[in-house]
């Protein structure tokens, strides 16, 4: 634990959106479980590792840490676990690259949500940013030649969104930890997958792959990130999260042969690029 704790914040990060980045190849991969079998072992598997990081960073006063995370820490766990619920419904319903790049319109998200909520201004390069983002999202959208993937494309768009309101949350009460948030968060999503399931019981390959889910890519990418999103710029998070958009959609070729359009190419790279010039912005300000 001391020796992650050490390490540079921009490593972590980028470690963690490594981590990330094998959601969509995962979720390609299970055998025979619907969608919602997934979200519930996955999400089952990740409280497990994150109760396991909670009590091993704060041992007795675990449960005062999740206390003093307060209404803010449920509202942000209610919104994170719909996100949650969100990405394994877009990966099971549309193709890794069109979740991988709709995820990144969170920065553009945030800096509406900025202005609606806080107040903030946007600038010129916002506005440019909003509208690349709009002819990359249509681009994405045009591909969508059957109704299950739009419905995944469209279900999509709840991650960058609740991602958004997430960090306005933390934003407004800095003094939150997001770790217990996280908890809240798997354990909304776990009985999403549960309700919406007829039954559990998933072959063991299946199972294997919840936990590895559940553990590996989405536990240990969201402390890794959180540890090191602590000590590094809010540009720098964003900018090295985009290994998760790139790497996403390569795991997905590699492995499964899921060879996204040129049109999804353009339009996602359309979006990366109005990511970039958010991110140039908030640079600039830094």
């Amino acid at each position: 634990m001391n020796f992650i704790l050490k390490l540079p914040g921009p490593l972590l990060i980028f470690f963690g959106a490594c981590c990330l980045s094998f959601g969509g190849l995962i979720v390609k991969s299970f055998e025979g479980a619907t969608l919602w079998q997934i979200l519930f072992w996955r999400q089952f598997f990740f409280i497990i590792i994150v109760s396991f990081f909670l009590l091993a960073t704060y041992k007795k006063q675990v449960f005062k840490i999740i206390y003093y995370s307060g209404i803010p820490g449920i509202i942000g766990g209610f919104v994170l676990g719909f996100g949650f619920s969100s990405y394994v419904f877009a990966m099971y319903n549309t193709t890794v690259a069109n979740t991988n790049f709709i995820i990144q319109m969170q920065v553009i998200f945030l800096a509406l949500f900025g202005y609606v909520f806080l107040k903030e201004k946007i600038s010129k390069i916002t506005l440019a940013s909003i509208i690349l983002s709009i002819v990359g999202v249509i681009l994405l959208l045009g591909n969508s030649v059957t109704p299950g993937q739009m419905s995944g494309n469209l279900v999509a768009f709840i991650m960058p969104i609740s991602f958004a309101v997430l960090i306005l949350i933390v934003r407004k009460y800095p003094n939150v930890d997001m770790v217990p948030l996280q908890l809240v968060a798997g354990i909304i999503a776990m009985f999403i997958g549960y309700f919406a399931s007829s039954k559990i019981n998933i072959s063991t390959h299946d199972l294997f792959l919840s936990f590895l889910a559940g553990v590996f890519q989405v536990g240990f990418g969201f402390i890794l990130i959180t540890i090191g999103a602590a000590k590094t710029t809010s540009a720098t998070v964003g900018i090295i999260m985009l290994t998760e958009a790139v790497l996403g959609p390569f795991w997905a070729w590699l492995f499964v042969d899921e060879n996204p359009p040129i049109q999804v190419l353009i339009g996602g790279s359309i979006i990366i690029l109005a990511v970039f010039l958010q991110f140039y912005r908030l640079l600039q300000k830094d």
